[in-house]
């Protein structure tokens, strides 16, 4: 289900009421790793950090996705990794900002033949699609790599146009 375009002007008020529609609270910043800073905006465009399945300050699941991690569980850690770029991009300039979400780029730490990133990252389309309807649809890339930071399964990348 699409969720109805938010109103632009309206200070974002559309798309937080989506999130509580959804059952969803937006988490606080996960904290950077290293030496970056978890967005950053340049013109009217903001780029989000690579984002991890972080809860609570703790990554939510380790291991390869195809090995210990089933594809299913690694979609819900994708919208995970989702909703904490929302959290970023909110922090940096709010949500009622957003005029369209352009890309995302999904790494899946795969297992050897697994295959299924495209569906792994589907949980991440999925999540912005839900929130921001027609401003959530975006190009995207889905990539399987050998590691991901913290044993990791999934991350996620943004880049946001904004107003």
């Amino acid at each position: 289900m699409t969720a109805p375009t938010p109103v632009s002007g309206d200070g974002g008020a559309a798309i937080y009421a989506r999130l509580s529609e959804l059952g969803l609270t937006l988490p606080q910043v996960v904290p950077p790793l290293a030496a970056y800073v978890p967005a950053v905006q340049s013109g009217n465009h903001v780029y989000v950090s690579g984002q991890l399945p972080m809860v609570e300050g703790r990554l939510a699941a380790t291991g390869k996705v195809g090995a210990e991690v089933s594809a299913e569980d690694a979609a819900v850690l994708a919208r995970t990794c989702a909703l904490n770029a929302l959290a970023a991009i909110d922090a940096l300039v709010g949500l009622g900002r957003v005029v369209k979400i352009v890309k995302i780029t999904g790494f899946v730490a795969s297992a050897p033949g697994f295959t299924g990133q495209p569906a792994v990252i589907n949980g991440a389309s999925e999540l912005f699609g839900d929130v921001l309807g027609e401003l959530g649809r975006h190009a995207r890339s889905a990539v399987g790599v050998a590691e991901l930071p913290l044993g990791a399964p999934v991350e996620v990348e943004v880049i946001a146009e904004v107003a």
